[in-house]
């Protein structure tokens, strides 16, 4: 999945490619990375949701707390034991975002994070409460766009672009123009 992401941006002229410590991120970054001759700079608040005690425990195990019910109906009310809330992990993944606003400050970059933290940021651009971030959908090595560049506030782009999206975030070439050699018919 990391590589076809990479084709996917490689005719994006990236400035920086930005990325969570977690191995997985790590990967798809360098993979990215390899078509633009950039080094991946590695930010701690890209990282994945800390989930504490409930990382690496399965689904089945997971569904018998009686937090999991909370996560869907109330999610800005759960901590995850030993972990951190999820409007703690919103606002990490804000603050680097934002931090990587002020670096960069123009051009194209790349931040390879974790669906729950893309989520979580999404969702306080598009103003939805933080309750109802689940309704967003973020595939694994899909891409999201913020255009943070803007006069106005930033902008959500696009949520969840996969290998079969159209490439929309490039400038198609324009059209070929013939001379015009005959004089137009009239109907």
């Amino acid at each position: 999945m990391a590589a076809v992401v990479a084709e996917h941006l490689a005719g994006v002229k990236l400035k920086r490619i930005y990325t969570s410590p977690m191995e997985r991120t790590r990967e798809t970054a360098a993979a990215i990375a390899a078509h633009h001759r950039l080094e991946p700079l590695i930010r701690d608040g890209l990282n994945e949701v800390d989930y504490g005690a409930w990382a690496g425990k399965k689904f089945e195990v997971l569904r018998k707390s009686p937090l999991w019910g909370q996560l869907f109906s109330a999610p800005s009310q759960v901590r995850f034991p030993g972990g951190e809330s999820l409007g703690e992990a919103q606002a990490r993944g804000l603050a680097a975002v934002e931090a990587i606003l002020a670096e960069t400050r123009e051009g194209i970059v790349a931040a390879v994070t974790h669906a729950d933290v893309i989520r979580l940021v999404l969702a306080h651009y598009l103003g939805i409460h933080l309750d109802l971030y689940q309704r967003l959908h973020v595939a694994p090595a899909s891409i999201s766009v913020l255009d943070m560049g803007g006069k106005g506030p930033p902008t959500v782009v696009t949520v969840n672009a996969t290998a079969g999206t159209p490439r929309w975030f490039e400038t198609p070439p324009a059209p070929a123009r013939k001379p015009l050699t005959e004089k137009p018919s009239k109907a």
